[in-house]
């Protein structure tokens, strides 16, 4: 690798660097290109040299979200027993703490714009993570005649993304006078996955 090409990587590495500070700290608001920039130490159109697009940058941004996600779940399946139920309630957990610690990266990482433009493969980069959930949900539900584990899956992941929003929002807690999900979680798991033989 030339001395170009790894200042180029360096640079790169910056700004998405950059980037997912700037989300994390500050939310998605505040991704402009200029403001990436100022905040990497560069010229304002540096970002333009290596990102094509800003939608090109918030993807490579929003991977980033989902590589630690994916990092997350690896440790959180690693270290859970045995119980594919537990496996699957502790990736549930796992979703749900992820969008209220990092409600910026949450956001942006579900952006319907950044996954349908294909920028750097980020759908690629979301489909394994799913794919891993469902894998999960079909040990617990490989009974004959059930939906397939992707229906469910999906219907359980879309249960768990709108009580994120709703958390995320403040709605939730109003219309439950609480901040404790762990019920909501609890009610979601058993209609998905039937109630808990323990």
């Amino acid at each position: 690798m030339t001395s170009a090409t790894q200042h180029d990587e360096s640079l790169r590495a910056r700004l998405v660097a950059a980037g997912a500070e700037l989300v994390t700290t500050r939310g998605v608001e505040a991704l402009s290109l200029r403001e990436i920039a100022r905040s990497a130490g560069v010229s304002h159109g540096a970002p333009r040299r290596y990102f094509p697009t800003h939608l090109s940058l918030l993807s490579a941004i929003a991977r980033e979200g989902f590589a630690d996600l994916a990092r997350r779940a690896t440790d959180v399946v690693d270290g859970v027993e045995e119980d594919p139920r537990a496996r699957v309630a502790a990736l549930c957990r796992l979703y749900l703490d992820f969008a209220r610690t990092d409600g910026g990266m949450f956001e942006l990482m579900f952006r319907h714009d950044l996954l349908k433009s294909g920028h750097l493969g980020l759908r690629e980069t979301s489909l394994p993570l799913f794919g891993r959930f469902v894998d999960a949900v079909a040990q617990v539900r490989p009974r004959p005649g059930d939906a397939p584990p992707q229906v469910v899956a999906t219907a359980l992941w879309t249960n768990l993304h709108g009580i994120a929003q709703l958390w995320g929002w403040g709605s939730l807690q109003l219309a439950t006078g609480t901040d404790d999900v762990e019920p909501l979680l609890r009610t979601v798991l058993d209609a998905h996955l039937g109630p808990d033989p323990r």
